[in-house]
């Protein structure tokens, strides 16, 4: 007998009502911590870049690419912050 693609991937079947159901798994990925700017990047992407969500979170990279959207976001804040802080001492003196 013939195997079809997925059965030559290795993959598995489940019954279900009489429905051959494929096992389906999202490739394994390392959780990193997503702070505030990441969840709210990850809101977004729920809402405006459906597409994108699911081809980052099916391919497995979805977390890390919110960390690193996380870092960049947090490393602009702080940047920001310190400018501030630099315009307010200027002002001061």
């Amino acid at each position: 007998m013939i195997k079809s693609l997925f059965e030559q991937l290795d993959s598995t079947y489940h019954e279900e009502n009489g429905y051959f159901i494929p096992d389906l798994r999202l490739p394994a990925e390392e959780e990193l911590p997503i702070g505030i700017w990441g969840q709210q990047h990850l809101d977004y992407l729920k809402q405006y870049r459906k597409v994108t969500y699911t081809n980052l979170l099916t391919s497995g990279r979805l977390n890390a690419y919110l960390a690193d959207i996380d870092r960049q976001a947090q490393k602009r804040f702080e940047r920001l912050i310190e400018g501030m802080k630099q315009a307010q001492g200027k002002r001061n003196v």
